[in-house]
C-alpha cells in the first residue's frame, strides 16, 4: 500500500545515497575474494566484473563495457568472457549471496543482522522495487529475475540491488543524452567534489593517464573544465542537471513507496550504511579528489 503524501523534493535521492552503500560492501570485503576463489575466480577485476554482469548470464565484454559505463573495453575484455571458462553464472551468484551474508555478519554483527530493524527495512524496499521498471534497464531487469533471499538482511540487499541498479540504468540514458562518455563522466563527477577519487578510478577503471588528460581537453573544449581541472560554472550547471534527470528516471520506485515510507526507509538505511562504514566497509582513497 502507498501513501498519497507527497514525496519531498530530492527524496528519492537522498533514499539512494543511503541504501546504495549497504549494497556496495561487499565489493571490498574479503569474504568476496574468498568465495570467488572457491568457484575459480582469484582475479580481483574478474570477481567484480562477474559479480555484477552474473544476473545477465555468461555475456560477452561488449554486454559489460555497454551496462558498467565507465570501465575501459580492454580492460574488460581482459576477463571477459575468460572469466566464464572457469566458472559460471549461477555458481557466482550463490558464491555472491554467501560472501554478502558472512560481510554483513562481520560488519554489523548478529544482533543487527537479525533486527526487526532489519526485517522492516527489507519490506520497505521490496515494497519501493514494485514500482520499478524493467524497459531500458538491462542491470536492473537481471537481477529482478533472481529470487529474493529469505533471510532479511540478504532480502534488504537484494532490494538495495535492485534499487542501485534501477536508478544506475537511468542515469546511463541522462549520460548518454548529456554526450558524455564512460570517463568524461568519471572526470566531471570527480572534479564536482562527489565522485570517486583521481586515484580511486584510475585504480579500478582501466585508464591511463594519457585517456584521463584527453577526456579533461575534450571537456575543456565544451567549457565545462576550466585550465586547473575544476569544473566551470556550465560544467556545475551540467553535473547537477544530469542528478535531476536521474532523479525523475527513477522517481517511480520512492512515489510507489510514499514519503512516510520512503522517510522511514532512509532513516534505516543511514543507520545501517553508517554503521557498515564505521566498521571499515569501504577503503577511503576511494572517495573524494
Amino acid at each position: 500500500m502507498t501513501t498519497s503524501s507527497a514525496l519531498p523534493e530530492q527524496a528519492g535521492r537522498t533514499c539512494h545515497n543511503v541504501v546504495n552503500p549497504f549494497h556496495s560492501t561487499h565489493y571490498f570485503a574479503p569474504e568476496l575474494a574468498a568465495e570467488m576463489a572457491k568457484a575459480g575466480v582469484e582475479n580481483r577485476r574478474a570477481a567484480y566484473f562477474a559479480c555484477r554482469a552474473a544476473a545477465m548470464g555468461a555475456v560477452g565484454p561488449g554486454t559489460v563495457t555497454a551496462t558498467f559505463y565507465n570501465f575501459k573495453h580492454e580492460l574488460i575484455a581482459e576477463h571477459v568472457p575468460a572469466v566464464w571458462t572457469v566458472t559460471t553464472p549461477e555458481a557466482v551468484l550463490e558464491a555472491r549471496l554467501r560472501a554478502v551474508d558472512a560481510t554483513l555478519r562481520r560488519l554489523l554483527g548478529k544482533e543487527t543482522v537479525e533486527s526487526p530493524e532489519m526485517a522492516e527495512a527489507a519490506r520497505l524496499a521490496l515494497r519501493a522495487v514494485e514500482g520499478c521498471s524493467r524497459q531500458a534497464r538491462p542491470l536492473y531487469a537481471a537481477h529482478a529475475d533472481q529470487p529474493v533471499p529469505d533471510a532479511p538482511h540478504l532480502a534488504y540487499w537484494h532490494a538495495a540491488t535492485l534499487l542501485r541498479e534501477h536508478r544506475g540504468d537511468g542515469h546511463l540514458l541522462a549520460l548518454l543524452d548529456a554526450e558524455l562518455d564512460g570517463l568524461e563522466a568519471l572526470v566531471s563527477h570527480t572534479a564536482s567534489g562527489r565522485g570517486m577519487s583521481y586515484q580511486g578510478v584510475m585504480a579500478t577503471r582501466g585508464w591511463s593517464e594519457e585517456d584521463w588528460a584527453a577526456a579533461q581537453e575534450r571537456l575543456r573544449t565544451r567549457g565545462l573544465l576550466d585550465a586547473e581541472g575544476e569544473l566551470t560554472e556550465e560544467g556545475v550547471r551540467l553535473r547537477k542537471d544530469l542528478e535531476r534527470r536521474t532523479d525523475r528516471l527513477d522517481r517511480a520506485p520512492y512515489e510507489h513507496l510514499g514519503a512516510e515510507g520512503v522517510a522511514r526507509l532512509t532513516e534505516l538505511a543511514t543507520g545501517f550504511t553508517t554503521a557498515a562504514m564505521n566498521a571499515g566497509a569501504f577503503p577511503a582513497a576511494l572517495f573524494g579528489k
